[in-house]
């Protein structure tokens, strides 16, 4: 089997933190050469490089997941020499991915038409706050903002709290993710076509994907959706229920789910009573279902429950954190989780690749690396700089 079904393409990632970066991490996943672009070291200089790396709760080790099988290297893009360093890079590669405030990348000469010009197939993956036009688009823009924006803060949380927000950076994560589907697209126009094209991706707008009918059910009905906490109004019953240990949740709404659920608790006589017996029903007494059921599963344990549910086919499941991972059956199983070798870290255990594909799977084959630990492969053996030239360009702060 090959390994890595973006094996043979190279992608040039700029900018830092989440938005862009995760999208560098899910190409270089699946085989693409990433090779990140961190601005070089200066003395006296607090922290280096990307802020990922000082990001972690515990230990930094965020950048060993976002980073992972990324070659890093250091480029001042400040300076002239720096920005003819990037389009040579760029006019050698297949994608550009950069996340700076739109504008940015066009005051240092490096725009679209700029790089362009010395590789029509140029893919530019450009990912922003609210995108590269529009009235707000000079605007900094975090993913907080545009998860504001997009509307998924408004429905996050209970609603007797402000909006609250998921506890994942997920607006960066999503735009990331379309700027990744986008540049498959735009690779495949371009074996069609052999032209590249400029991939706009803004937070808000992935946001604001995720949505469902939120916006048409105001503009039909008049009707907006607020906070709703753990359940969704008129689909029941479906929600988190108290165990002596824990909570569980179910998830019985279908009808014929919902008569395997009233066997389960022995009250088969549920699933005809007229207060439940239809979907409908069940959503106009939501509440109330949600009562009987927590009452019966608050006496037993957590295991006795999720036990009943799978012996009679209701879909049901812990509330996972991070120690329940690590010890699942089924992560093991399908090797959701794999370890890898660290020179800080002794036990440095990360998600693996995904989506899983039979043929060409991606791997981690190292992670996140340190600041510049790629810059004599790179500039010498990519670029053809002797070693002299590297180190008065690394004297000079411009690599």
């Amino acid at each position: 089997m090959a390994q890595g079904a973006l094996d043979g393409l190279r992608l040039i990632e700029m900018g830092q933190l989440i938005a862009g970066p995760f999208c560098g991490q899910l190409m270089a996943d699946h085989g693409c050469e990433v090779i990140k672009i961190e601005p070089p070291r200066r003395p006296g200089d607090a922290a280096e490089g990307d802020p990922m790396r000082q990001w972690g709760r515990g230990k930094p080790v965020w950048f060993p997941v976002v980073g992972r099988n990324k070659k890093t290297i250091t480029l001042n893009l400040r300076d002239a020499r720096g920005q003819t360093l990037l389009k040579r890079l760029v006019a050698r590669s297949d994608f550009l991915l950069e996340n700076f405030r739109p504008g940015t990348m066009e005051k240092w000469g490096l725009g679209y038409e700029s790089l362009s010009a010395g590789n029509p197939g140029l893919i530019m993956i450009r990912v922003s706050g609210y995108g590269q036009t529009g009235p707000y688009a000079p605007r900094a823009g975090y993913g907080s903002i545009g998860e504001a924006m997009g509307g998924i803060r408004n429905l996050a949380g209970d609603p007797s709290s402000p909006p609250s927000r998921v506890g994942l950076s997920i607006g960066d994560s999503l735009a990331a993710t379309f700027a990744c589907l986008g540049a498959m697209m735009a690779l495949h126009h371009r074996h069609r076509t052999g032209q590249g094209q400029v991939v706009d991706s803004a937070i808000y707008e992935a946001v604001l994907a995720m949505m469902e009918s939120t916006v048409p059910e105001y503009s039909e009905a008049g009707f907006i959706r607020e906070r709703t906490g753990s359940i969704l109004p008129g689909i029941a019953p479906s929600n988190a229920y108290p165990c002596a240990d824990g909570d569980i949740l179910i998830g019985a709404n279908q009808d014929s789910v919902f008569i395997r659920l009233c066997k389960a608790m022995g009250r088969p006589e549920l699933a005809t009573d007229p207060r439940y017996a239809s979907h409908v029903a069940r959503g106009e007494n939501q509440a109330e279902l949600d009562a009987l059921i927590a009452g019966w599963t608050r006496p037993q344990t957590s295991a006795g429950v999720l036990a009943a549910m799978e012996a009679h086919g209701v879909p049901a499941g812990k509330i996972f954190r991070a120690p329940d991972m690590m010890a699942d059956p089924h992560f093991a199983a399908r090797e959701a989780l794999v370890k890898v070798a660290h020179p800080e870290f002794a036990n440095l255990v990360m998600q693996n690749v995904f989506p899983k594909l039979s043929e060409t799977p991606g791997k981690v084959n190292w992670p996140g690396p340190s600041l510049g630990a790629f810059n004599h492969q790179v500039y010498h053996e990519m670029l053809g700089l002797s070693d002299g030239e590297i180190a008065e360009l690394t004297r000079e702060g411009v690599i």
